[in-house]
């Protein structure tokens, strides 16, 4: 497929654990104070932050601002939503730094690019400059995670001159604060990394990047829950394998700002859930059944090592890797799920390291 680089040695590690606070369970059911304790228990250094835990957050702090002043609403009303995230930020940054946890994205900033109504274009733009404050507060070096759109055709556009201006303006907003444009398997025009990768490419801001996740490099291009097999034809391995040198050749590393990796459960085609109307069956499948990698024992198949390789040593990426899980398993309210799951994710970056041969030495 493609000659792999020495592994690094222990004292050579180039990657940094990372989680994704949504992969600790459901932001209404488990607290970020919760996910923070649980991440650094479990050895993660850095925190993928999801807007659904802060607006949780900030909507807490609303409450009890209400409950101190006696209930006197009046008293708070003129405080708007986003002066409660800002708030939020301020305490999650600081919860955060106390923790010795680098907050390293705020995502997903969804549906933003190609759409074809100018009066809801606008309304994203002015949404993300208020990101751009919570990035300000929440750290240094933080990036914005924009996945592609999976709106209806009716919605958005697929012109490629237009995704490129949509990505280009938004960084060009954002700057001095990063953009990660990651494509997902079930995005309604971008959904590989390739077309990602073109985009940015072409859209050629100094702060604009891709984001490469496992799962969906996996999904769109190997996998199909919907059939028995849990896989496309025989002739998915040799896709992949095309697809995986393709990325190794043509990417920048340095303009991968994150390298998210997950696993999917092999499930039965006529499992409930795919068939959800109005659901791509990956993204039905992504909301319920993502694992954390080489989860087997949970259903876990997916050609994970194979994709590691490529981003990781092929490629010869340096920076943070994150697990980005999302499960059913997340809406459990058991006070047990954050921590649980970050041992979970322990345990599947110590064996990522054996498997790339590599000494694990953070945790």
């Amino acid at each position: 497929m493609y000659s792999l680089p020495t592994p690094p040695t222990e004292t050579e590690i180039r990657w940094k654990p990372a989680i994704a606070t949504v992969s600790l369970g459901a932001a209404h059911l488990h607290s970020i104070h919760t996910k923070i304790e649980a991440a650094v228990q479990n050895g993660q250094e850095g925190l993928e932050l999801f807007h659904d835990d802060l607006a949780q957050l900030a909507q807490t702090l609303r409450y009890q601002a209400q409950e101190t002043s006696n209930g006197n609403v009046s008293a708070n009303i003129s405080r708007t939503d986003r002066e409660y995230e800002i708030d939020a930020a301020h305490v999650i940054r600081d919860l955060c730094a106390e923790n010795g946890l680098r907050i390293l994205a705020l995502q997903p900033f969804r549906h933003y690019e190609g759409l074809l109504d100018a009066e809801e274009h606008a309304k994203r733009l002015d949404e993300l400059r208020h990101w751009v404050e919570l990035c300000k507060v929440l750290g240094d070096s933080l990036f914005i995670l924009i996945p592609s759109s999976f709106l209806d055709q009716s919605q958005i556009t697929g012109d490629r001159a237009r995704l490129v201006s949509d990505l280009a303006e938004a960084a060009d907003i954002a700057l001095p604060v990063r953009i990660a444009y990651e494509a997902l398997a079930w995005g309604t025009y971008v959904n590989t990394w390739e077309q990602s990768w073109e985009i940015v490419r072409e859209a050629n801001r100094p702060n604009l990047g891709i984001c490469l996740d496992t799962f969906n490099i996996a999904a769109r291009v190997w996998a199909d829950p919907t059939s028995l097999s849990g896989r496309r034809p025989a002739s998915a391995d040799i896709d992949l394998q095309k697809s995986l040198a393709r990325l190794v050749n043509e990417v920048d590393p340095d303009r991968v700002m994150m390298v998210q990796l997950a696993d999917g459960e092999r499930v039965d085609p006529q499992v409930a859930f795919l068939a959800k109307s109005g659901l791509h069956p990956l993204l039905a499948w992504s909301r319920n059944a993502r694992l954390f990698p080489f989860e087997e024992d949970r259903g876990a198949y997916l050609p994970i090592r194979e994709v590691a390789d490529a981003c990781l040593n092929g490629l010869g990426y340096a920076g943070w890797v994150s697990m980005e899980m999302f499960s059913r398993t997340l809406a459990d309210k058991n006070p047990s799920v954050p921590g649980e799951h970050a041992a979970r994710a322990s345990r599947s970056w110590q064996r990522l390291l054996g498997m790339l041969e590599v000494k694990p030495s953070s945790i």
